[in-house]
Protein backbone atom coordinates (compact mmCIF):
# COMPACT_ATOMS: atom_id res chain seq x y z
CA UNK A 1 0.00 0.00 0.00
CA UNK A 2 1.62 3.01 -1.17
CA UNK A 3 2.70 5.93 1.57
CA UNK A 4 0.97 9.71 0.71
CA UNK A 5 2.60 12.80 1.20
CA UNK A 6 1.22 16.35 0.66
CA UNK A 7 3.78 18.35 -0.24
CA UNK A 8 3.82 21.88 -0.78
CA UNK A 9 4.14 22.56 -4.99
CA UNK A 10 6.43 25.66 -4.66
CA UNK A 11 7.13 25.48 -0.47
CA UNK A 12 7.92 21.97 -0.37
CA UNK A 13 8.46 20.95 3.03
CA UNK A 14 12.41 19.34 3.35
CA UNK A 15 11.33 16.96 6.09
CA UNK A 16 8.97 14.86 3.59
CA UNK A 17 11.08 15.64 0.59
CA UNK A 18 13.23 13.67 2.59
CA UNK A 19 11.03 10.87 3.43
CA UNK A 20 10.68 10.73 -0.34
CA UNK A 21 14.31 10.38 -1.52
CA UNK A 22 14.67 7.46 1.32
CA UNK A 23 11.53 5.28 -0.19
CA UNK A 24 13.18 6.06 -3.94
CA UNK A 25 17.12 5.29 -2.81
CA UNK A 26 15.02 1.65 -0.93
CA UNK A 27 13.73 0.88 -4.36
CA UNK A 28 10.29 1.95 -4.00
CA UNK A 29 8.30 3.62 -7.33
CA UNK A 30 6.40 6.86 -6.69
CA UNK A 31 4.54 8.88 -8.11
CA UNK A 32 5.42 13.02 -8.18
CA UNK A 33 4.45 16.08 -9.66
CA UNK A 34 6.46 17.54 -12.60
CA UNK A 35 5.58 21.12 -14.70
CA UNK A 36 3.48 19.17 -17.20
CA UNK A 37 1.74 15.40 -15.80
CA UNK A 38 2.47 13.41 -12.64
CA UNK A 39 4.83 11.31 -13.23
CA UNK A 40 5.97 7.76 -12.29
CA UNK A 41 9.82 7.80 -10.78
CA UNK A 42 12.37 5.53 -9.38
CA UNK A 43 16.02 5.25 -8.52
CA UNK A 44 18.80 5.39 -11.49
CA UNK A 45 20.21 1.92 -10.52
CA UNK A 46 17.19 -0.09 -9.46
CA UNK A 47 16.66 -3.09 -12.42
CA UNK A 48 13.62 -4.40 -10.00
CA UNK A 49 11.82 -0.47 -9.66
CA UNK A 50 12.31 -0.25 -13.36
CA UNK A 51 10.81 -3.28 -14.68
CA UNK A 52 7.72 -2.42 -11.82
CA UNK A 53 8.03 0.76 -13.55
CA UNK A 54 7.56 -0.49 -17.47
CA UNK A 55 4.88 -2.91 -15.99
CA UNK A 56 2.52 -0.09 -14.59
CA UNK A 57 3.23 1.54 -17.61
CA UNK A 58 2.38 -0.88 -19.87
CA UNK A 59 5.59 -0.36 -21.98
CA UNK A 60 8.39 -2.32 -23.47
CA UNK A 61 12.55 -1.48 -23.86
CA UNK A 62 11.62 0.05 -27.44
CA UNK A 63 10.01 3.08 -25.44
CA UNK A 64 12.14 5.91 -24.33
CA UNK A 65 12.58 6.25 -20.72
CA UNK A 66 13.97 10.10 -18.85
CA UNK A 67 16.74 10.80 -17.05
CA UNK A 68 15.14 13.64 -14.63
CA UNK A 69 18.41 15.85 -13.69
CA UNK A 70 18.72 18.87 -11.93
CA UNK A 71 20.86 21.05 -14.38
CA UNK A 72 22.96 21.03 -17.85
CA UNK A 73 25.85 19.57 -15.89
CA UNK A 74 23.90 17.06 -14.68
CA UNK A 75 22.60 15.83 -18.19
CA UNK A 76 26.14 16.05 -19.54
CA UNK A 77 26.94 13.49 -17.19
CA UNK A 78 24.57 11.16 -19.26
CA UNK A 79 24.24 12.51 -22.44
CA UNK A 80 26.38 13.68 -25.12
CA UNK A 81 26.01 17.41 -25.42
CA UNK A 82 28.23 19.25 -28.05
CA UNK A 83 27.94 23.53 -27.95
CA UNK A 84 25.07 23.57 -30.45
CA UNK A 85 23.04 21.64 -28.60
CA UNK A 86 24.58 23.31 -25.56
CA UNK A 87 22.42 26.51 -26.19
CA UNK A 88 19.65 24.44 -27.03
CA UNK A 89 19.47 22.69 -24.06
CA UNK A 90 19.78 26.02 -22.29
CA UNK A 91 17.44 27.22 -24.10
CA UNK A 92 14.83 24.91 -22.74
CA UNK A 93 15.64 24.18 -19.35
CA UNK A 94 14.06 24.08 -16.86
CA UNK A 95 10.84 23.75 -18.58
CA UNK A 96 8.59 21.05 -20.25
CA UNK A 97 10.55 19.60 -22.91
CA UNK A 98 11.99 16.35 -23.06
CA UNK A 99 15.70 16.02 -25.24
CA UNK A 100 16.52 12.64 -26.91
CA UNK A 101 20.44 12.44 -27.09
CA UNK A 102 23.49 9.65 -27.44
CA UNK A 103 23.89 8.39 -24.25
CA UNK A 104 27.43 8.17 -22.24
CA UNK A 105 28.85 5.21 -20.69
CA UNK A 106 27.50 6.46 -17.32
CA UNK A 107 23.93 5.22 -18.64
CA UNK A 108 23.30 1.53 -17.84
CA UNK A 109 22.42 -0.49 -21.03
CA UNK A 110 18.94 -1.71 -20.30
CA UNK A 111 18.11 2.07 -19.72
CA UNK A 112 19.29 3.19 -23.41
CA UNK A 113 17.43 2.73 -26.59
CA UNK A 114 18.21 -1.20 -27.21
CA UNK A 115 19.43 -0.28 -31.24
CA UNK A 116 19.68 3.50 -31.12
CA UNK A 117 21.50 3.72 -27.55
CA UNK A 118 20.24 6.74 -26.93
CA UNK A 119 18.21 8.49 -23.69
CA UNK A 120 15.81 11.01 -23.01
CA UNK A 121 17.19 13.29 -20.50
CA UNK A 122 15.21 16.61 -19.16
CA UNK A 123 15.37 19.55 -16.01
CA UNK A 124 11.77 20.27 -14.32
CA UNK A 125 10.19 23.15 -13.84
CA UNK A 126 8.73 22.16 -10.55
CA UNK A 127 9.74 23.16 -7.23
CA UNK A 128 9.03 19.71 -5.69
CA UNK A 129 10.10 17.87 -8.35
CA UNK A 130 13.56 20.27 -8.22
CA UNK A 131 13.88 19.42 -4.70
CA UNK A 132 13.40 15.77 -4.78
CA UNK A 133 16.22 15.47 -7.28
CA UNK A 134 18.39 17.70 -5.04
CA UNK A 135 17.76 15.61 -2.10
CA UNK A 136 18.96 12.39 -3.98
CA UNK A 137 21.59 14.10 -5.32
CA UNK A 138 21.55 12.18 -8.62
CA UNK A 139 19.27 11.69 -11.43
CA UNK A 140 15.94 10.39 -11.30
CA UNK A 141 14.52 7.71 -13.91
CA UNK A 142 10.85 8.71 -14.34
CA UNK A 143 8.27 8.26 -17.26
CA UNK A 144 5.24 10.20 -17.77
CA UNK A 145 2.36 8.82 -15.53
CA UNK A 146 -0.10 7.49 -18.50
CA UNK A 147 -1.74 4.03 -18.32
CA UNK A 148 -2.00 1.79 -20.70
CA UNK A 149 -5.01 2.31 -23.22
CA UNK A 150 -5.78 5.60 -21.74
CA UNK A 151 -5.78 8.85 -24.04
CA UNK A 152 -4.52 11.54 -21.26
CA UNK A 153 -3.05 10.20 -17.98
CA UNK A 154 -4.67 11.31 -14.93
CA UNK A 155 -4.17 14.44 -12.80
CA UNK A 156 -6.65 13.91 -9.85
CA UNK A 157 -4.04 12.68 -6.68
CA UNK A 158 -7.83 10.66 -5.53
CA UNK A 159 -7.82 9.14 -9.10
CA UNK A 160 -4.43 8.21 -8.77
CA UNK A 161 -4.04 6.87 -5.05
CA UNK A 162 -7.12 5.20 -5.94
CA UNK A 163 -6.28 3.01 -8.82
CA UNK A 164 -2.20 2.61 -8.42
CA UNK A 165 -2.08 2.51 -4.07
CA UNK A 166 -1.32 -0.93 -4.61
CA UNK A 167 1.31 -0.40 -7.03
CA UNK A 168 3.62 1.89 -5.98
CA UNK A 169 5.54 2.84 -2.79
CA UNK A 170 4.47 6.40 -2.83
CA UNK A 171 1.65 9.07 -3.71
CA UNK A 172 2.98 12.86 -3.67
CA UNK A 173 0.38 15.20 -3.34
CA UNK A 174 0.62 18.82 -4.87
CA UNK A 175 -1.91 19.60 -6.39
CA UNK A 176 -2.99 19.21 -10.03
CA UNK A 177 -0.07 19.06 -12.14
CA UNK A 178 -2.35 19.39 -16.25
CA UNK A 179 -2.82 16.45 -19.01
CA UNK A 180 -0.18 17.46 -21.15
CA UNK A 181 2.66 15.52 -21.65
CA UNK A 182 6.16 17.55 -22.17
CA UNK A 183 7.18 18.21 -26.12
CA UNK A 184 10.18 16.26 -26.86
CA UNK A 185 12.69 16.90 -29.08
CA UNK A 186 15.36 14.04 -31.03
CA UNK A 187 18.83 16.08 -30.94
CA UNK A 188 20.34 12.74 -32.43
CA UNK A 189 20.42 14.46 -35.59
CA UNK A 190 21.84 17.61 -37.54
CA UNK A 191 18.70 19.44 -37.28
CA UNK A 192 16.02 18.86 -34.15
CA UNK A 193 13.36 16.67 -34.64
CA UNK A 194 10.05 17.14 -32.97
CA UNK A 195 8.70 13.67 -32.23
CA UNK A 196 5.85 14.95 -29.99
CA UNK A 197 4.38 18.18 -29.55
CA UNK A 198 3.58 18.70 -25.33
CA UNK A 199 3.51 21.96 -23.13
CA UNK A 200 6.59 23.18 -23.48
CA UNK A 201 6.35 26.01 -26.71
CA UNK A 202 8.55 25.26 -29.45
CA UNK A 203 8.46 29.09 -30.90
CA UNK A 204 10.30 30.13 -26.86
CA UNK A 205 12.82 27.96 -28.19
CA UNK A 206 13.54 28.84 -31.46
CA UNK A 207 12.62 25.18 -32.71
CA UNK A 208 10.41 25.20 -36.31
CA UNK A 209 7.22 23.08 -35.71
Amino acid sequence: MAQYFAIHATHPQARLVRKAAEIVRGGGLIAYPTDSCYALGCRLGDAKALERLRRVRGMDDKHHLTLMCRDLSEIAAYAIVDNVRYRLLKAATPGSYTFILRATREVPRRLMHPKRKTIGVRVPAHAVAHALLAELNEPMLSATLSLPGEATPPSDVGEIRERLERVLDLVIDSGPCGVEPTTVIDLTADEPVVVRKGRGSLEAIGVPA
